[in-house]
């Protein structure tokens, strides 16, 4: 069986995917932004490994989360999938003066991934809404542009996409696959959201520890269990390479690349 460590599982579809997971044998870690949520969290997940808790828009917590889960050990699959949406607050800035949605949706993951082990699979947590963010990759942070919650969401969802396929391509040897789970009910969704919320918790799940060699691939784009294309501009390489250098020059954290 697998052991899995998934972001932002307290609630939502990242809890849902814990209970998959956890239903079929796998050993799983959770995550929550406070020792509270985390407690919560193993109440609503029994049978979870631990919750390790971290606030995620503070890159210092994002370190210090990464050092806690290697002190677990190895893990076969990393799921990022915790993230705020563009209805939930404003701007919000952090203590790192980040645009809140920015630090936990982008930069997080980009942390974690340069900083815990690598697994064998990696699943990061996209949207239909990355088509309309913003591939220049021009003012990350929201300095210049007037702010906009709708915008600043959809562009890290496009992060997030392109963080995936970065991945694929430095390191073959690892399966990195990003995944649209729909316009679904959950808090960041709203409670009149149409799409199926088992079908995006289950393809999360899916592709971090089934056998199926449709599972077998890497630098895909999924909804529903099914591959789907995406913005061709996350496909550039030029474009990967900005958003990896944005992203260390922001947290100065180096994406490590491997020879292939």
């Amino acid at each position: 069986m697998a052991r899995i460590f998934i972001t932002g599982s307290a609630d939502g579809l990242g809890q849902m995917a814990a209970k998959i997971l956890v239903g079929q044998g796998h050993g799983v870690v959770l995550h929550a932004r406070n020792e509270k949520r985390g407690r919560e969290a193993m109440a609503a997940v029994p049978g979870a490994e631990t919750v390790l808790s971290a606030d995620l828009s503070v890159i210092a917590e994002m370190k210090k989360l990464a050092g806690d889960v290697n002190a677990l050990g190895a893990f076969d699959a990393v799921i990022h999938n915790a993230a705020l949406g563009y209805q939930e607050q404003g701007r919000g800035n952090t203590p790192d003066g980040l645009p809140s949605v920015f630090a936990v949706n982008s930069l997080a993951p980009y942390v974690l991934t340069c900083l815990i082990k690598q697994p064998q699979r990696l699943v990061y947590m996209s949207s239909g809404l990355h088509t309309q963010g913003d591939v220049s990759l021009k003012d990350l942070t929201w300095k210049e542009r007037r702010w906009s919650g709708y915008a600043a969401y959809a562009d890290s969802k496009l992060h997030d996409l392109i963080l995936s396929l970065a991945v694929a391509r430095h390191w073959p040897d690892v399966l990195s696959n990003a995944v649209e789970p729909g316009w679904v009910a959950t808090k960041m969704g709203g409670p009149n959201a149409p799409d199926n919320l088992q079908k995006g918790a289950e393809t999360q799940s899916w592709l971090a520890v089934s056998e199926d060699v449709a599972t077998k691939v890497s630098g895909r784009y999924f909804y529903h269990q099914r591959e789907k294309n995406f913005l061709s501009g996350a496909s550039d390489e030029g474009t990967q390479e900005r958003f990896l250098k944005g992203c260390e020059d922001i947290s100065g954290i180096n994406f490590a690349i491997k020879s292939k």
